[in-house]
């Protein structure tokens, strides 16, 4: 993606099977462009995804399409697979602590 592209999440509408994520691109001399990003309504049912990651996720993906081609892919939606959930779930994993571990004891 170049430096002259301005990417701007829009919003989001809720879909029977689907939450649609839409964005707009705007480019120098050129008409802003609307994209859609869709992500199964399943991914958040079976917690793999939190509702406030997924503008994220989406505009993660949408940045790898305008990427791979040159700022102009053929299409303008796209969905999210379970491949990429996995992905950015395991990108972004916080290392969780027991409630019950020990703090280190300091020494006086």
């Amino acid at each position: 993606m170049s430096k002259e592209i301005l990417m701007q999440f829009i919003g989001f509408s809720s879909k029977p099977t689907v939450r649609e994520y839409t964005f707009t691109v705007r480019e120098a001399a050129i008409e802003p462009r609307e994209f859609t990003v869709t992500i199964a309504n399943e991914a958040f049912n079976e917690h793999r995804l939190r509702f406030q990651d997924a503008p994220d996720v989406c505009s993660l993906k949408l940045k790898r399409e305008l990427a791979n081609f040159a700022n102009h892919p053929p299409e303008s939606h796209f969905h999210i697979t379970n491949a990429e959930l996995e992905e950015y779930r395991s990108s972004h994993a916080v290392p969780r602590r027991s409630v019950f571990a020990r703090r280190p004891t300091e020494e006086y």
